[in-house]
């Protein structure tokens, strides 16, 4: 009787000394698991005379369940200190301002993309597709290329299937393509967004995939005077409003006759600097009249109607506009670069 009350004494001291729940857990194990000294009496107990038996076992079960109800109420203190203290540590301050999440944005080439169709939709333009797996009709023979101009040299041109089936070279391929669908529909105003391929080893100035805009207008009594009209606004819309432009001679096959077009340099207003290599212009697309031979590919008298077309690179307006000089930065995925448009 004197060691169950020692048990008891020191077990219900123990639990109340306890500070976690794990603690608990282990004091368990000790007082009341198999192994246990309260265990051990209790097995002995069929070995001492029937009244001591009925004493000391009753004894036992009253220290045992003691015991129980002292490890419950203080599993229940410890269990709302624990989780007390578990808010606390777990507390947020709805006050604070979130975690920023970075956010995406356009590549620096669509958005000049999507600022060159804000321009000319503003002028009654409509955007067109094409496909950029084409036929040799339609990418050189529509368009006035005849067979050994050097545009289709193996070395420039990229085939898939002989000399019939290539990656479009230019967005020209879709000016003969949508004045058949349209025909004798006028007027056509259309550009043509887009990728292009060519052969090209890749350095600072040439990429084997670049993006090009294709501009098409055919009207009765269209001429230059359109055209430039029609360049200048694009020119102004894009560099800023006192921009100009000039037309040089030039020789396109699709055109005739044809001009290369400048711009007056955006960074010195037209007085010479590094970029435009002191000229004060900086080239820009070519251009030019639609040769008869084309409308008449695509359906249209040429003496009845007439059209401009023309033509630029987009990574070549947004080297101007942002001061790139490396076309290789707007393919390589750097973040550096990208970030900073």
């Amino acid at each position: 009787m004197d060691e169950v009350g020692r048990i008891r004494a020191e077990a219900l001291a123990a639990v109340q000394s306890a500070g976690s729940t794990a603690e608990l857990r282990e004091l368990r194990v000790r007082y009341l698991g198999k192994k246990s000294e309260l265990s051990r009496l209790l097995g002995q107990i069929g070995r001492l005379p029937p009244d001591v038996r009925r004493t000391l076992g009753a004894a036992a079960n009253e220290a045992r369940a003691a015991i129980e109800a002292a490890l419950a109420e203080r599993e229940r203190v410890l269990q709302e200190v624990e989780l007390a203290a578990r808010l606390e540590a777990e507390r947020i301050d709805v006050t604070l301002p979130g975690t920023p999440v970075p956010r995406g944005h356009l590549h620096l080439l669509r958005q000049v993309w999507e600022r060159i169709e804000d321009i000319f939709i503003g002028m009654g333009y409509e955007v067109a597709e094409g496909p950029e797996v084409e036929t040799d009709w339609y990418n050189f023979e529509a368009l006035n290329i005849p067979k050994g101009h050097p545009a289709r040299d193996a070395q420039d041109s990229l085939f898939i299937e002989g000399e019939d089936v290539l990656l479009r070279t230019h967005t020209s391929n879709t000016q003969v393509r949508y004045m058949q669908q349209v025909a004798p529909r006028l007027p056509v105003r259309i550009i043509v967004p887009g990728r292009v391929f060519r052969r090209d080893t890749e350095d600072a100035t040439h990429l084997s995939m670049f993006h090009q805009v294709e501009g098409l207008v055919v009207d009765r009594g269209i001429s230059m005077g359109d055209l430039k009209g029609t360049l200048l606004e694009m020119a102004r819309g894009l560099f800023g409003p006192d921009s100009r432009v000039r037309m040089r001679p030039s020789y396109f096959p699709f055109t005739e006759p044809s001009a290369e077009v400048d711009v007056s340099c955006p960074f010195c207003g037209g007085s010479g600097c590094r970029v435009c290599k002191e000229t004060g212009w900086i080239e820009i697309l070519g251009s030019g009249m639609v040769h008869p031979t084309v409308l008449r590919n695509g359906g249209y008298d040429p003496d009845e109607v007439t059209g401009f077309a023309f033509g630029m690179g987009i990574e070549r307006v947004a080297m101007i506009l942002y001061g790139v000089d490396d076309l290789r930065h707007f393919i390589a995925g750097d973040m550096r670069f990208v970030r900073q448009f």
